[in-house]
């Protein structure tokens, strides 16, 4: 039974519900929940696409929980035998289940690269808020984020999103390539559920073959993936990086209501 995750079935479909309050950090109990859940999934010849929302209106996924490095790196190894959630990510991405995020609310850091993870990203426009802010922090993106968006945006946009470290809207979103579309808030769940039933009505060897050919060109290999979360893994606990968490939380850094603005929070954290 999960915690984190409220999952029901329809049919080849599974739609699974984010559900960590109080603003779903990723931490130990979510990534627990993720790695138990792509496990069985894959071994479910029935099950044909995953599809993720969140049950909060404010956070899909908000980030790491900086607090829980060690632990939430130590659920991931429990699929991929790394303990690195890049690699747990992109497994998600080679998986031969087809996966879409159907994103309301903040998904920043490590939440949008669980997203970037995903085969698809549909957002709700008037509410979804993207940032990959580790830079904020002296940091590199550990789960994938340098590979995936560099792939999708291009050199300039990545790097305008990962070192100015700000929040994008889901029409930005859209237009730089993070995602596939920004749709309304009241009709993106009815989109993305069509979608997925008329998906998981084909053949899962399309599904398949598909994927692996469309990966060989796009997907990085593993070994990219690792070196970004040895990187990050290696210097989240430097002192000048732990300074700049602390003047982070201090400010309000993993609390609901401070990161609902979250760029306000890190523009300064010299000062």
């Amino acid at each position: 039974m999960s915690d984190t995750l409220k999952v029901n079935r329809d049919g080849a479909v599974l739609f699974v519900e984010i559900c960590a309050p109080p603003m779903n950090l990723l931490g130990p109990e979510l990534m627990r929940d993720l790695v138990s859940l792509i496990r069985g999934a894959e071994a479910d010849d029935e099950t044909k696409v995953l599809v993720f929302s969140s049950a909060d209106p404010d956070y899909f996924i908000s980030h790491v929980d900086v607090t829980k490095v060690n632990e939430y790196r130590a659920e991931a190894a429990k699929l991929t035998g790394e303990p690195s959630i890049a690699l747990l990510f992109r497994h998600l991405s080679a998986s031969r289940l087809v996966s879409i995020a159907q994103i309301e609310g903040r998904v920043r850091g490590a939440g949008s690269e669980f997203v970037l993870g995903c085969d698809m990203r549909f957002a709700a426009r008037e509410s979804a808020v993207f940032s990959q802010m580790e830079a904020a922090f002296g940091l590199i993106p550990g789960g994938g984020a340098a590979q995936s968006l560099t792939r999708l945006m291009g050199r300039g946009r990545a790097l305008e999103v990962m070192l100015g470290a700000m929040d994008y809207d889901a029409d930005t979103a859209e237009r730089y390539g993070w995602i596939n579309r920004a749709l309304p808030g009241k009709s993106l769940a009815e989109f993305v559920a069509s979608l997925s039933r008329r998906i998981a009505r084909f053949p899962a060897t399309g599904h398949a073959i598909v994927k692996e050919r469309v990966n060989a060109i796009a997907l990085a290999s593993a070994d990219d993936f690792r070196r970004d979360s040895d990187l990050f893994g290696n210097n989240v606990r430097s002192a000048s990086v732990q300074r700049r968490m602390e003047a982070a939380m201090a400010r309000g850094f993993q609390t609901r209501e401070a990161e609902l603005d979250l760029a306000h929070v890190l523009g300064d954290l010299d000062a």
